[in-house]
């Protein structure tokens, strides 16, 4: 009986730590999703006011991705290009009013299928009016369309609405540190959170609304050099993505091209830069607070955005362009699994999206999509940088709901950007392409296209543009809307 006794307890602490070191062998993954949020928007990489110094720190202690891309400049493609590891063509999520397909495979449910808690929590944003529970997800909290900075109701998980009263980023940061904090040792978990920040119509948290009062911002330069642009840029400069426009409400008359209208923009930018101040204030409390749980080492980090944001660079605000504040977004990640604090790099790399879902499958041991048009960059975490990318393509389809941009087609390289804006029908384009120099010219400043001792190399651009469409392509063609032309209209305000 003794012995029977010893045997039970021997196996039963033999299965418990092999579900501990199970646990411990696959990390937990803390997925921070902001909305909108452009590339130069932290400290770590270079902005000149905006200080992000929890941010900073995973970026001190890991990874500091320099080169970072959406394959889509708009929120539900990008964010169902980061479930599946697909360009928007495949998942058919093409507009912000397309659900993800519910057939579709996404990283969630592999982890899930693999034995990871797994949560969604904050703004989902695919599907305007749905804001019910997502397959891959054991536990849901969301809300419909964009929510709101202040007293959002959300779905809990399906079992009924209220509203939180509250500023949005604080809100959704206690609720994860609630459900982290329900969460047992003998699994591991999964959790995405969704930020509203800094997506419009910024509001900061009143302790941040005068932080950079001081901090003088005007148009910048290439808002005026449009002359070697196509000219639907100047088309754009008074609608709602223009910068004469209404800036999402911050101006009450427009189009105005006074002088005196640039204070409009100015506490628009300046309201943009202060949402992103307590989302660097979530990051460091939900650091503190896996730092305590012990589980901060044993958690992939990752921190990024689905889409980056113009500041009124060409005459535009908002996103969707293939430019680089439009398609270039921030990626900090920590986790000593792959690289220790002390070897702390930064990866130049050009990354994107689409890699997300392959690369937490990979680094969590859980079985790989089928298809996908991502790599995992664990081995570019572990300094492995041999045969990697070295050009990626981005495109965006004209929406009639946002009739500010046309069809995008584009390329970018380390050194190179090439952009076209094909019509839809076959036709020719009808739109002057774009060709810019990134290191001489990073603010894409000086159209290249018509240059004459330019043509070999936009024939070489053109060609593995139209390589890289084809071998993502999945054999069909590249089918978009037709291009009806700029719009000076305002978007439905159910929209917005």
């Amino acid at each position: 009986m003794k012995t029977l006794m010893t045997f039970a307890v021997v196996s039963l602490l033999t299965m418990t730590f092999a579900q501990i070191s199970l646990a411990a062998d696959r990390p937990n993954v803390l997925f921070i999703l902001t909305d909108d949020q452009r590339y130069d928007a932290l400290s770590c990489m270079g902005h000149p006011h905006l200080k992000t110094p929890h941010i900073d720190q995973l970026a001190e202690e890991g990874l500091l991705f320099k080169n970072h891309f959406c394959t889509t400049s708009l929120c539900s493609p990008s964010r169902a290009s980061i479930l599946s590891g697909l360009y928007a063509h495949t998942h058919g999520v093409s507009n912000n009013f397309t659900e993800y397909p519910t057939e579709m495979i996404s990283f969630p449910l592999r982890l899930q299928e693999s034995g990871y808690n797994t949560a969604y929590i904050g703004k989902w944003h695919m599907g305007e009016k749905n804001d019910d529970p997502r397959p891959g997800f054991d536990y849901f909290v969301t809300h419909k369309g964009q929510g709101k900075y202040f007293d959002t109701e959300f779905n809990f998980n399906g079992k009924g609405r209220r509203i939180v009263k509250g500023y949005y980023t604080t809100v959704v940061t206690d609720m994860a540190e609630k459900w982290i904090s329900e969460q047992k040792d003998d699994k591991p978990w999964m959790l995405m959170l969704g930020h509203k920040a800094p997506h419009s119509f910024y509001l900061p948290e009143k302790k941040y609304e005068h932080v950079f009062d001081d901090v003088d911002i005007q148009y910048p330069e290439t808002a005026f050099n449009l002359e070697d642009k196509p000219a639907w840029f100047k088309k754009r400069l008074d609608t709602w993505h223009g910068i004469y426009g209404p800036l999402f409400n911050w101006r009450e008359k427009f189009p105005d091209k006074s002088p005196e209208a640039v204070k409009d923009f100015a506490r628009m930018v300046k309201a943009y830069w202060g949402t992103i101040i307590s989302v660097d204030d979530s990051v460091g409390r939900l650091y503190e607070f896996l730092e305590k749980r012990g589980e901060l080492d044993n958690t992939l980090v990752i921190f990024t955005s689905d889409n980056g944001l113009l500041e009124g660079e060409h005459g535009m605000v908002d996103k969707r362009t293939g430019h680089e504040p439009s398609i270039r977004i921030p990626l900090v990640v920590r986790y000593p699994g792959i690289t220790k604090p002390a070897d702390a790099r930064v990866v130049e790399e050009i990354t994107a999206t689409i890699d997300f879902a392959p690369t937490i499958l990979d680094i969590c041991g859980a079985k790989p999509l089928k298809k996908v048009h991502g790599s995992s960059w664990k081995r570019l975490a572990e300094g492995d940088t041999t045969d990697w990318r070295d050009s990626f393509y981005y495109e965006y389809n004209y929406e009639f709901q946002f009739p500010y941009t046309p069809n995008v087609r584009a390329l970018r390289t380390a050194k190179w950007k090439y952009i076209r804006y094909p019509h839809g029908d076959g036709s020719p384009d009808k739109h002057m392409a774009e060709l810019y120099n990134l290191k001489k010219d990073p603010a894409e400043d000086k159209n290249l296209i018509n240059k004459p001792y330019h043509a070999k190399r936009v024939k070489e651009l053109r060609a593995e543009l139209d390589r890289l469409i084809a071998e993502h392509g999945d054999g069909k063609p590249d089918t978009m809307p037709v291009d009806q032309g700029i719009k000076s209209g305002l978007p439905d305000k159910d929209i917005r």
